[in-house]
């Protein structure tokens, strides 16, 4: 029997599914995919419930997500003392790791651009500190919890996942690939070499630019199913993330079918992502390779679990050299001009709803790109009318980010100065 999670999971999912602004035929859509449990071990605990997978086919989950409970929302709840925000709670009073300056600025940006919903997480990748969280939902004014929440169809930030699984085979940034079509939908037709195929680009530049046709055909030569799996899972797919504010499981349904396991790896399958984790996913190329689990309250900081290599470095840099691709020659190329911001790298995506009409964009990286201070996720779900998409946002995340780990860097140093001052004075 599947086992339900929460109903923001399950309400319903996205319809006319175009990563890139690219279309897919809803006919072509499969239903709801449960993911087996774990196999049960002898002496064990028992094995947590299969998760259900919604369909893009049904009712986006926004329309039905539910906002965090009065007692989660621990940013809500808290109160700014000074250069911090501190909480109160069974413990006592708990200092939260967000910088106040940069949380307050963005959730200005925000409501000053009367974004529909969206939402931006900033973290510092060496150590996972949740530096912003940051939401604003013009179009449900009472919505709360939206960094935490698996809603947001992951589109062409999948393509992380798949590219890492490519590294894994063999295939490197170089690699080229020459394909046609795809502006409207991934055909079996276009998963095998035919004379057709005139426009080639390496994988690097297939990332950049994210080409559709290219992850497929490359999914469909050198993957499958285990294989595509192993890598969701190994980027936590699946699976819980803890943190102190609850947090849905982000969700990738990976199809046997060879078609539909070939769109996946595409960025047209049922997967959905909550803008914390993609956060957490660009920290992965940042730390080099390695997964370390989310910090918001600082007296966590001295418990923090060890960071898990899921990545060998040489993967992690490649991957990260493939994201660089985005922003200087790629899909974001023109929102990263800055000169503060040359050496961000990253990785976007995009789709839109039909019925009613919601266009959902991504951007998940991180800058420097060989001293990662900063990691950033954003998505913007815009209506018919908007003013500004998740790259832009996660542009300005990252440049106000930089200033205030920079600012805060200045501080402790200071107060590190006065400490030693003060222990050696007469």
């Amino acid at each position: 029997m599947r086992a339900a999670l929460p109903l923001a999971l399950l309400a319903g999912v996205l319809t006319g599914f175009t990563p890139e602004d690219e279309a897919l035929d809803p006919a072509m859509i499969p239903g709801l995919i449960a993911l087996p449990a774990p196999a049960p071990v002898a002496d064990a605990e028992p094995a947590p419930p299969t998760l259900t997978v919604p369909s893009r086919a049904k009712t986006p989950p926004l329309a039905t997500v539910r906002p965090l409970a009065p007692a989660d929302d621990l940013l809500r709840r808290a109160r700014r003392e000074g250069l911090r925000y501190v909480v109160d709670g069974p413990e006592g009073e708990t200092a939260l790791t967000i910088v106040p300056g940069l949380q307050e600025s963005l959730s200005r940006t925000l409501t000053e651009y009367q974004t529909p919903w969206a939402a931006v997480v900033v973290l510092e990748p060496s150590t996972g500190r949740v530096l912003a969280m940051v939401e604003h939902s013009e179009a449900a004014p009472g919505l709360r919890g939206l960094p935490v929440k698996a809603v947001f169809p992951a589109a062409s930030i999948f393509k992380l996942v798949t590219a890492s699984a490519l590294l894994e085979q063999g295939v490197t940034p170089a690699d080229e690939s020459c394909y046609h079509g795809g502006k409207r939908n991934v055909s079996e037709s276009l998963l095998t070499d035919t004379s057709r195929d005139r426009q080639c680009v390496s994988l690097s530049e297939a990332l950049g630019r994210s080409a559709n046709v290219v992850f497929a055909k490359l999914t469909h030569r050198y993957l499958d199913p285990d294989k595509l799996r192993a890598a969701a899972e190994l980027f936590r797919f699946n699976r819980p993330i803890p943190f102190a504010i609850p947090t849905d499981p982000s969700l990738a349904a990976v199809p046997d079918d060879p078609l539909e396991l070939a769109r996946t790896g595409a960025g047209f399958g049922d997967v959905f992502l909550s803008p914390l984790h993609g956060a957490l996913i660009a920290s992965v190329a940042a730390n080099h390779g390695l997964w370390r689990a989310p910090i918001l309250l600082e007296r966590d900081l001295a418990s923090a679990p060890d960071p898990e290599r899921i990545l060998s470095e040489e993967r992690a840099a490649a991957l990260t050299g493939m994201m660089e691709e985005t922003v200087t020659h790629g899909t974001a190329r023109r929102f990263f001009r800055l000169r503060e911001l040359r050496g961000a790298v990253g990785k976007t995506g995009s789709l839109a709803d039909r019925n009613p009409f919601r266009d959902y964009s991504w951007f998940v990286g991180f800058a420097p790109k060989d001293s990662p201070r900063i990691a950033v996720a954003a998505v913007v779900v815009n209506e018919p009318r908007w003013r500004i998409r998740a790259p832009w946002l996660a542009r300005e995340a990252m440049r106000l980010g930089l200033d205030a780990v920079a600012g805060t860097s200045e501080r402790r140093l200071a107060a590190a100065g006065g400490a030693q001052r003060s222990s050696i004075s007469p």
